[in-house]
């Protein structure tokens, strides 16, 4: 019984949607006269200045490598994890792990700073 009466409202759903497109059309109709402005909402992105690519190390023997948690959930596990790793494959190479202010949408002024003068090259894992 219950199928019967699910049946027949669906009918009646389905009846009263099709009857009712002519009248939704008049309406569609007599509303395409008013002229309207659309904008788009992606706007015009500024042109895409090409940086080039930092030159590679010759060696990493003696050198000073920051390891930078960007932030993204779960990165801090991996960024600790490439620390060790790397010491142990490089023993004459330093390591320095560091958090980075802000998450991955902010900037860290005074970790940029402090690699300038002490880092000769970063790795930074991003999320995704």
């Amino acid at each position: 019984m219950k199928r019967y009466i699910f049946a027949a409202a669906v009918a009646a759903l389905c009846l009263g949607l099709f009857c009712s497109f002519p009248s939704m059309n008049d309406q569609v109709q007599a509303a395409s006269t008013e002229k309207i402005t659309v904008l788009n909402p992606m706007g015009t992105p500024p042109p895409i200045e090409l940086k080039p690519m930092a030159p590679r190390l010759d060696t990493i023997e003696g050198k000073t490598i920051y390891i930078v948690n960007d932030g993204y959930p779960g990165s801090n596990i991996l960024c600790a994890e490439m620390q060790k790793g790397f010491s142990e494959q490089f023993p004459n190479t330093t390591f320095v792990y560091k958090d980075k202010r802000g998450g991955m949408g902010g900037g860290d002024q005074a970790l940029w700073d402090e690699m300038a003068e002490k880092a000769d090259a970063m790795i930074i894992p991003l999320g995704h």
